[in-house]
């Protein structure tokens, strides 16, 4: 079970609880699900999985476009784009509209790059809030973020902000959670889902309770029509190495694909980051180009896709924060997602 069973809080008990039965059908075919990826990887005869049809589903691979941010200063949107189309994606995830000694770009001419090389945009990061009132934040100005992204023709808007505004306690993502619902709320009556990006931080405790995982506290705070989420599978994969104990020191683990699994219509998007395992290292990880590491995405990908419309309602962005040559990184991505291969039937 990934949320924890010992809150004291009858109130936010509850709300896990009526949350959880929104993923119902999810939550009763996950220990198949899980099971039948496991069984996947134990029969891979390569290393693309074997020969079955392929895990990724078509046209949903997209990359985070922070990875590239190098190209995308010096080179331009236009030449970044043929070069993503080239090496078979079919979606880019925005982080920022700006290209740097590229030359200035409207975001009507930036639309029309992208479409016209053949990708579709499929989401953007803005920040959560800053103390600067004019600053480009939801909370500052989410007219006009939702303007932009509205212009841009995203179907997706959010943040790779955590929730940490008023504190690390339950009632500080309450409240938090809050102005995550009036984000959803605005963004829906436009078209868009607003959704937010986790880090590894979100699988701590509160400080208040520390018999409360905070990522829970979201998602029992937000509503599931307004507020989605982009799981970043490194991210939780280390936020599940380091708060696996409470401060306590009593066992406290969760299973990140089993929180999808037991809602996935609130994940439909996702970060495919890569990790060495080293357990000397804070996180447990150390980031490496998708594919080069040990997080099993035959096993992820193939679990969520088998859930009700799983290979329509699921984006998969490739990302690495700081790859050592972005265009390589993107390159060895896509050839390595494409590989994957469900067990044969």
């Amino acid at each position: 079970m990934p949320r924890t069973t010992r809150t004291t809080d009858p109130e936010l008990a509850h709300k896990l609880s009526r949350r959880n039965m929104l993923g119902v059908a999810a939550g009763a075919t996950a220990a198949a699900l899980l099971g039948g990826a496991t069984t996947a990887v134990a029969a891979e005869t390569g290393p693309g999985g074997g020969h079955g049809r392929p895990v990724l589903p078509p046209g949903r691979l997209g990359i985070q476009l922070y990875s590239l941010r190098d190209k995308v200063s010096t080179l331009g949107f236009a030449r970044v784009f043929e070069e993503l189309r080239r090496f078979g994606y079919d979606e880019v995830e925005y982080a920022g509209y700006t290209q740097g000694s590229a030359g200035p770009i409207t975001l009507s001419q930036l639309r029309r790059l992208t479409r016209d090389n053949g990708l579709r945009a499929i989401g953007s990061h803005v920040g959560y809030y800053s103390a600067d009132p004019q600053a480009y934040t939801f909370a500052q100005n989410l007219t006009k973020v939702l303007d932009d992204a509205q212009a841009l023709g995203l179907r997706h808007i959010g943040t790779a902000s955590g929730p940490w505004r008023y504190g690390s306690t339950v009632d500080g993502w309450k409240r938090c959670a809050e102005e995550f619902n009036h984000y959803g709320a605005e963004a829906k009556k436009r078209g868009m889902k607003f959704y937010q990006h986790n880090h590894a931080e979100e699988f701590s405790f509160a400080t208040d309770r520390p018999d409360v995982r905070l990522y829970d506290v979201l998602l029992a705070e937000t509503d599931p029509d307004l507020v989605f989420l982009e799981m970043d599978i490194y991210w939780a994969y280390a936020g599940r190495f380091r708060f696996s104990r409470r401060a306590d020191g009593t066992p406290a683990p969760f299973d990140p694909l089993a929180y999808v699994l037991r809602q996935p219509d609130r994940y439909p998007l996702f970060h495919v980051k890569d990790g060495e395992r080293d357990d000397s290292a804070r996180d447990g990880y150390r980031m490496v180009d998708v594919g080069d590491g040990d997080i099993d995405y035959q096993r992820f990908i193939s679990a969520v896709t088998r859930t009700h419309g799983g290979r329509r309602d699921h984006h998969w962005q490739a990302e690495h924060d700081n790859p050592v040559e972005s265009f390589t990184f993107a390159r060895k991505a896509s050839t390595h997602l494409h590989s994957l291969r469900e067990k044969d039937c």
